[in-house]
């Protein structure tokens, strides 16, 4: 969401609570971190502000770092890693640019660039190593869509395909590039908030939508829902709040059993705002926002507070265990103990 700002957390070296640590193994960039991909238990990728993005291929013991020539003022607030040699990159805010490596990022090529001034995109996800799409705030009270099917080579603009329009201050989040999700059969979930929470779904790679209501705390432009994760096509969670009050646990946290159709209130919430959500397994989540980490063991329905260090994003790598959470300052830490 346009004119989303970052509360900077302040970073310790490890944090040890119910059997989890989180270990700090990066941290003193210039640059916050919202992008964050794991191929593997070697490979990841994060991309944040001023134009920095990173790269693993042992398992996150060392890092390679590159402020990208010319882009030195982008925001590349989302990442997705498609092999060891390919990851792609996107941008929030005007200009949109769209950059992809194809060799492990000696090299970028800018494959998608939108000069309007309003343009604005929220995050990006992949149903394969082909398939991808973008979501972004609307224009015209349109949600901006782009798909990929060449691995991110070209982007189509498909934003016609979404007929229902965005209620005047209803908008997405780039907080962590997860409040798009798919799945490899083509089913796609987007979260907005602002005005108006929903979620928008749509079952045959983004050719078709409906919207569905989600009761997440809702109406002024700091609050809704910021991530969105699936387990399978029926069970999900979505995670947000308030990122200006971010220690509220009021109505921050919703649980999907029936895809995003309708959502129940857990036991209880996670401790405060949340900017990213990520299934472990099917009872073992974990989420982070500013104000802290959490872990649920209860698939969601209740949850314990591991640290009050925040991040921005975590995710889980897409084939093994390797959990990374990223945030201000250039900070990478990985989950142990899991």
């Amino acid at each position: 969401m346009k004119r989303f700002t970052l509360l900077l957390a302040f970073f310790l070296p490890a944090i040890f609570l119910y059997g989890q640590q989180i270990n700090i193994v990066e941290s003193g960039k210039s640059t916050s971190l919202r992008g964050l991909s794991i191929l593997n238990n070697q490979v990841a990728w994060v991309s944040g502000s001023n134009g920095w993005v990173a790269s693993t291929t042992d398992g996150a013991k060392t890092w390679h770092w590159q402020q990208l020539k010319g882009y030195e003022n982008i925001d590349f607030r989302d990442i997705e890693v498609l092999s060891e040699k390919q990851a792609v990159i996107v941008s929030a805010g005007s200009p949109a640019v769209i950059l992809k490596t194809g060799d492990g990022g000696l090299t970028w090529r800018e494959t998608y660039r939108n000069n309007d001034p309003e343009i604005f995109l929220d995050g990006m996800d992949f149903y394969n190593a082909r398939q991808g799409i973008i979501f972004g705030d609307p224009i015209t009270s349109k949600m901006q869509l782009l798909t990929t099917d060449d691995a991110g080579d070209s982007w189509k603009n498909c934003t016609d395909n979404l007929k229902i329009k965005l209620e005047d201050g209803e908008a997405g989040f780039a907080a962590s590039g997860t409040s798009i999700r798919t799945m490899k059969n083509g089913k796609t979930w987007i979260a907005t908030g602002g005005k108006q929470s929903r979620v928008f779904i749509s079952d045959n790679f983004g050719k078709n939508w409906k919207a569905y209501n989600c009761p997440i705390i809702h109406g002024a432009n700091s609050t809704g829902p910021f991530s969105i994760a699936f387990y399978d096509i029926k069970t999900g969670y979505v995670v947000g709040g308030d990122y200006r009050k971010d220690t509220v646990r009021t109505k921050n946290s919703f649980i999907t059993y029936d895809g995003g159709l309708s959502w129940n209130q857990p036991a209880e919430n996670t401790f405060g705002y949340r900017s990213a959500v990520e299934y472990l397994s099917k009872s073992v989540l974990i989420c982070t926002g500013t104000s802290g980490t959490d872990i649920s063991s209860t698939g969601g329905k209740t949850w314990k507070n591991i640290s009050k260090t925040g991040f921005n994003c975590v995710r889980k790598a897409k084939s093994g265990n390797l959990v990374l959470l990223a945030g201000g300052v250039g900070t990478i830490a990985r989950l142990l103990n899991f």
